[in-house]
């Protein structure tokens, strides 16, 4: 099973912007899904960005415009573009891959957007 980790949280202002990156240990060319979902405390977790193998892309009401996802299969990574953060999108922030019915989870990076 691919191992997905994510990184480039952290901490920034409203306004700001991040860019997250998940690597995955194998190729990510076979995945028909990959996906980024965030879960905020006390809150359930939601998806927030997905992209299919053939790039077609999809996003989360609050997040659309802001948010670009993106896989680079050459790499294995796939990547969500943040900008104009709001504290709203404060949360732990993962990325999951489906093949075949299989999931693959990361263990999440930790967004922080200050007011």
């Amino acid at each position: 099973q691919v191992q997905l980790a994510e990184s480039g949280g952290g901490l920034v202002q409203a306004g700001g912007s991040l860019r997250l990156s998940c690597a995955a240990s194998g190729s990510i060319a076979s995945f028909n899904y990959i996906s980024w979902s965030r879960q905020a405390p006390g809150k359930q977790r939601i998806t927030v960005a997905s992209i299919t193998d053939v790039g077609s892309t999809d996003y989360l009401d609050s997040v659309e415009g802001r948010f670009t996802i993106s896989r680079d299969n050459a790499k294995n990574t796939v990547y969500l573009q943040m900008n104009s953060l709001k504290p709203e999108d404060t949360a732990v922030y993962f990325c999951a891959a489906n093949r075949l019915g299989i999931w693959s989870w990361g263990q999440g990076t930790q967004v922080t957007v200050s007011s």
